[in-house]
């Protein structure tokens, strides 16, 4: 028996549409992550992109559980002294709770140019609209 290996051109990518409203944040970005590297794709290989693309919408409604809201911190730096910033997780999900959703992918992707590769397939929107109708993504739940 010989291992099939499917070449670039050979992988088709599928474009699912994800609601995030009364999903826990973390067990939603598990899922989304396994989409993104196509894990679940009979033909997966880890070193070709063979995930498919993910829109999400309804950012701004995903639930946390716990306390994290008041605990949680996003830190960054502008790279000056002085220069970092920190955000709890109630302040990011006010001002963008696209990043929040994002963050939480970015941790579970490869950090390399395959895994930027595929984030670069993930969509986030704040609200229920979406400008990728015409890619048709089917609704996936879990």
């Amino acid at each position: 028996m010989k291992t099939v290996v499917p070449k670039k051109s050979e992988i088709e990518h599928k474009w699912w549409l994800i609601d995030a409203e009364r999903k826990v944040l973390g067990r939603l970005a598990t899922e989304i992550a396994i989409l993104l590297r196509g894990k679940r794709n009979p033909r997966y290989v880890d070193f070709l992109d063979s995930g498919d693309f993910v829109v999400v919408v309804n950012a701004e409604k995903v639930k946390i559980t716990g306390k994290k809201m008041e605990q949680k911190k996003y830190y960054s730096h502008s790279g000056y002294p002085g220069g970092l910033k920190e955000r709890t997780l109630k302040q990011m999900l006010e001002k963008k709770p696209e990043e929040v959703i994002k963050k939480a992918v970015w941790g579970m992707i490869p950090k390399n140019k395959l895994g930027r590769a595929i984030y670069k397939k993930l969509k986030v929107y704040r609200g229920p609209d979406h400008p990728h109708q015409a890619q048709k993504p089917e609704e996936y739940r879990f």
